[in-house]
């Protein structure tokens, strides 16, 4: 290779910057000890500036195009380096590539959850989460306060400070509306337009960036409140509760019923789900809109036990037991005892139940 050669590759002929990346602010062209050649080629392409420094200082700045560096579009770096006349020989300058278009599928989310008063639940917790576009909008404002000397500075490099930015504003935002933690989803929309400008006041008045979109995707409870609501959610399908707990008891009492290795365990958990059913028809008899119970009169008494499997179970009323005969959940030889009675009885034996277990009488004869 000859001189000419040589001191020809020195010199840079074409500066210009492919991004590959999707994700870079700004690029610093790689000139090292290379120095930019007179007449040399600048091509910016659509979604880029570039900016000339020199000696640290912002000079010229090219939006889109394609240029010939000469004097008359180097302005002001002819007029430091005294360029009266054209310049001939190369020159030194430090060119920074800033792209200026959106970088998006950036997200937010708070680390930590927001500490709020509902008027609906009282105090409570708030996670919330989103995404955000960023786009320089003033390249010389971030060349000094971001970038500095940096060759490349990535988005991920001011995400942190944004986050915290974002999540700062959303605090200040739920808390001055006072909107009920129900009502939220319906102010998505309203909230995230609010949220935008709140935070697109520092970033872009100090670094020259601007978040042309950000939204709020969704904004949660802890999961033990969430589980609470819906349970709450639950019960307000169910309606009526006494009707509810009326049918899960007939269904449990049949499924015992029909488990023929249940043994005496079944038989007590059926023969206390009776009592249990048999109380509420009582209590309910007297309700509007409910059926009576079904039996004879009760007769007074206190409080009745049974034995079952060598358990005592009870106390029970003796409505209950009553009804519970009818239903034939007791039979004659069930032991029972109340205050009056000596020793542990058969039910049959026992004056005010013994009319339960008379058999019924006989049809009539048929008419002569």
């Amino acid at each position: 290779m000859g001189l000419l050669d040589k001191l020809r590759g020195e010199l840079v002929d074409i500066v210009e910057w492919l991004d590959h990346t999707n994700n870079t602010l700004m690029w610093r062209f790689p000139r090292y000890h290379n120095q930019i050649k007179n007449g040399a080629q600048l091509i910016v392409r659509p979604g880029q500036v570039a900016v000339f420094v020199h000696r640290g200082e912002l000079t010229d700045v090219f939006e889109p195009g394609h240029y010939q560096l000469f004097t008359d579009n180097l302005p002001i770096l002819s007029t430091l380096l005294g360029w009266k006349h054209g310049f001939e020989s190369p020159f030194k300058s430090e060119i920074y590539f800033v792209s200026t278009r959106q970088i998006t599928d950036l997200k937010w989310g708070t680390p930590n959850p927001i500490m709020l008063r509902d008027p609906e639940f009282g105090p409570i917790r708030l996670r919330a989460f989103g995404t955000y576009t960023l786009k320089a909008v003033d390249p010389q404002a971030l060349l000094k306060e971001l970038v500095g000397t940096d060759a490349v500075y990535e988005a991920d490099e001011i995400h942190e400070l944004i986050r915290s930015m974002i999540n700062t504003a959303l605090a200040d935002l739920l808390g001055e509306s006072e909107v009920a933690v129900l009502d939220l989803a319906s102010k998505y929309q309203e909230f995230s337009a609010r949220l935008r400008e709140k935070v697109v006041e520092h970033v872009d008045d100090e670094y020259g960036l601007d978040l042309p979109q950000l939204y709020i995707v969704n904004i949660s409870l802890p999961e033990e409140v969430e589980r609470a609501l819906d349970t709450r959610t639950q019960m307000g399908l169910i309606g009526d509760m006494d009707r509810f707990q009326q049918y899960q008891m007939g269904q449990a009492m049949t499924a015992a019923a029909e488990n023929p290795s249940g043994g005496g365990a079944a038989e007590g958990m059926g023969l206390g789900m009776g009592f249990a059913m048999a109380g509420r028809m009582m209590e309910g008899a007297g309700r509007p809109g409910m059926a009576p119970a079904m039996g004879p009169p009760p007769a007074p008494g206190g409080a009745w036990y049974i034995a079952v499997n060598g358990q005592t179970q009870g106390p029970f009323s003796l409505q209950q037991l009553a009804a519970n005969i009818t239903q034939g959940q007791i039979t004659g030889t069930t032991l029972v005892w109340t205050a009056g009675l000596a020793s542990w009885l058969p039910a049959g034996q026992v004056p005010q139940l013994a009319t339960h277990f008379q058999p019924a009488p006989p049809p009539p004869p048929p008419a002569s």
